[in-house]
């Protein structure tokens, strides 16, 4: 009898308890489930997400092997719209401006560069789309554009290809003692074994500059 008065003892406090913590915890658990379902449910988003970009990113790349520059851009525009958040839609936009390039399209070609520029996820991307816009806008002779879209902080890797642009820009413009200093700099912050150096080197060579620091 005595187990049975406090097992009924128990009881009491547990309902007592319930009655004063029961919606608590039962919303708290709500919102844990909640939670989890939403978590499990974006991982899976993201995986179909990636999946379906690859494919279609490996469409544009069959596009683009038969240069069908037409197919290139509608595969480009619709994983930027469908999938921009995937760092396949950075390198389609990429290989779209390159593909339009070739095609002679610049506006095309600036469109997609620039999606990058202002999208694209990393520095690294952001990067590569602006040095390459910017050399379309040196063929356009939209100097300031291009030196403007240079300016500002860029990853180091980088620090020699914007010199360099920003060289060519200068050059374009008869700036000569301002190139010559941009070329030195590339030569500077361009890898010893990279092949781009003895382009440079040949570019400040025509200006009449002296080899850079470090140069071969």
């Amino acid at each position: 009898m005595a187990y049975d008065l406090e097992e009924q003892e128990q009881l009491a406090t547990l309902k007592a308890w319930w009655n004063q913590y029961g919606n608590l915890v039962t919303w708290l658990l709500i919102i844990g489930l909640a939670a989890y379902a939403g978590w499990t449910g974006w991982n899976y988003y993201q995986r179909s997400q990636a999946v379906q970009a690859s494919q279609l990113y490996e469409e544009l790349q069959k596009a683009i092997a038969s240069k069908d520059n037409g197919k290139v851009q509608r595969a480009a525009t619709d994983m930027t719209g469908k999938f921009g958040r995937t760092a396949y839609a950075q390198m389609a936009a990429l290989a779209a401006a390159k593909s339009a390039f070739d095609a002679n399209d610049l506006k095309t070609a600036k469109t997609q560069l620039q999606w990058v520029v202002e999208n694209g996820s990393t520095d690294e991307y952001k990067a590569i789309a602006k040095i390459r816009l910017a050399g379309i806008l040196l063929d356009e002779k939209a100097y300031d554009e291009g030196l403007k879209l240079l300016a500002g902080e860029f990853p180091a890797q980088f620090a020699g290809p914007v010199a360099d642009r920003k060289g060519d820009i200068l050059v374009a413009q008869s700036k000569v003692e301002d190139a010559r200093a941009a070329y030195k700099d590339a030569l500077e912050k361009t890898d010893q074994k990279n092949p781009a150096r003895q382009l440079i080197q040949l570019k400040l060579d025509a200006l009449g500059g002296e080899q850079a620091k470090g140069a071969a």
